[in-house]
This record gives C-alpha cells, sequence and structure tokens, in this order.
C-alpha cells in the first residue's frame, strides 16, 4: 500500500467511527422520542397511568397487555387502568392499542436504546411480564423535585455525561464567602440514584432537551476531588419547583 493510500484508508476509517458514533446518538434520540411521542398520546387517554406491560421475545417482539397505574405502597400491586385482552373495545386505549404495542416495540428495538433502562421484570405476574415506566412530562421538573426531597436547597447539578448521567455533585446556593455549596455525596437512596442517572440520561440523549437544560462547566471548575473533567461534563441549572 502506498504511503498516500495508507492515508486515505485513515481519513475513511476515522470518518467511518464518527458517522457510526453520530449514527448511534441519533438512534438513542429517536427511541426517546417515539417512546416520549406514545407516552402522550397514552396519558391523553389515561392520565394516570405510570407503565405499559407487555411480554418480550428473543425475537425482539412483543404482546402488549396493558396499562397500570402508581403504585400505592411498596407492598402493593399497581392498578391495572386497562387489560389489552380482556377490556374489550370500549376503553380509550383500545384504540391506540396497535401504535402502542408498535412504538414500544420501536422504542426498544436496539440494545443499546436508552429506554432500556426504565424496563424491569413485573414481579406481580408470573412468566414473561415486564413493565416500561413511561417518562414524566418534564424530565428537568422530575429531576429537580427529587433532588430538592434530599436537598432543599439545590440550585444546580453537575452532571457527568461520560457515566450516562450520573451526578458529581450538588450545587446548594453561596456561602457566606461568596463561594457555591457544593456537595459531592448525595443523601439519598441508590433507587434514587438509579432513578436520576436514568432521567438525566435521557435528558443527554435528547438534543432538545440537552440544549435547553445543560450548560458547559465554569473555565474555573475543579472537581472537589481532583478528578478530570471534559466537555462531556455540565452544569444543569435546576428549574424552581412548587
Amino acid at each position: 500500500m502506498t504511503p498516500a493510500a495508507h492515508d486515505q484508508l485513515a481519513i475513511l476509517c476515522e470518518q467511518r467511527e464518527e458517522l457510526e458514533a453520530e449514527r448511534l446518538r441519533i438512534e438513542k434520540a429517536y427511541c426517546l422520542a417515539v417512546l416520549d411521542h406514545i407516552t402522550a398520546k397514552i396519558r391523553a387517554a389515561c392520565p394516570e397511568a405510570i407503565y405499559v406491560t407487555f411480554a418480550y421475545y428473543s425475537s425482539r417482539t412483543l404482546d402488549l397487555h396493558g396499562v397500570l397505574g402508581a403504585q400505592p405502597s411498596p407492598l402493593g400491586t399497581c392498578p391495572e387502568l386497562w387489560n389489552n385482552r380482556d377490556d374489550g373495545d370500549e376503553h380509550p386505549l383500545a384504540y391506540i392499542a396497535d401504535q402502542i404495542e408498535s412504538d414500544v416495540q420501536t422504542a426498544l428495538a436496539p440494545y443499546s436504546s436508552p429506554a432500556w433502562a426504565s424496563v424491569h421484570r413485573n414481579s406481580a405476574a408470573e412468566g414473561n411480564s415486564w413493565l416500561l415506566e413511561l417518562p414524566p412530562a418534564d424530565r428537568a421538573a422530575r429531576v429537580a423535585e427529587m433532588v430538592r426531597g434530599h436537598h432543599p436547597e439545590a440550585t444546580a447539578l453537575v452532571v457527568d455525561g461520560r457515566a450516562a448521567g450520573r451526578i458529581i455533585e450538588i450545587l446548594e446556593g453561596v456561602a457566606d464567602d461568596g463561594t457555591p455549596v457544593r456537595t459531592p455525596r448525595p443523601r439519598w437512596s441508590s433507587t434514587c440514584d438509579t432513578t436520576l442517572t436514568r432521567l438525566l440520561g435521557q435528558v443527554l440523549a435528547l438534543p432538545a432537551l440537552a440544549d435547553r437544560h445543560l450548560m458547559p462547566l465554569p473555565g474555573d471548575y475543579v472537581h472537589l476531588y481532583g478528578v478530570s473533567t471534559s466537555d462531556q461534563v455540565h452544569l444543569m441549572p435546576l428549574p424552581p419547583t412548587a
């Protein structure tokens, strides 16, 4: 191979890798956009909807079982709001059953889809039964609500995009000397941390939300423990909560 051909091959390999990375970013955003689209339709017909339940097969296809509401207590079961197999054609969700099934399947089609982070086994049912938790109407507002449930004075988060949305630290107002109050160890449970990471990962994956809610870190930002940062680490000001 001549030097010119070798250089051309190297350039094309780099371009192919960049295009593949861009394709994966777009694919993840598309999966979440499809999920948001069908979630809006489901909640328009059934505002109490929290979960879609379904059977999932190795062929990467699914059978829609129904829609469930919020679990009333840690030991309670989610109320069934609509059963695709038994409720007939009278329920408003029956009119969009095929679209729910198709869109959920599309959202979960790629192995790398961020929607998979919202899926877990339906422990109240036997066999092949799964729950997909529908996203909140406003992810940033939900994040702010959860964070301020443990840190009422929180004003912003430092979010690591390299770790799919993990929170590095919380900013909680300003100290007497004018410097930000920084909390690197949040006071919440591992379950809460998992939920926040999932929601922030979705914010990162959706370009419109990322542009709206994420900012570059200040140029003088230094992590409390000296951990390196990059342009994938963002500042997220928290919106007001009621």
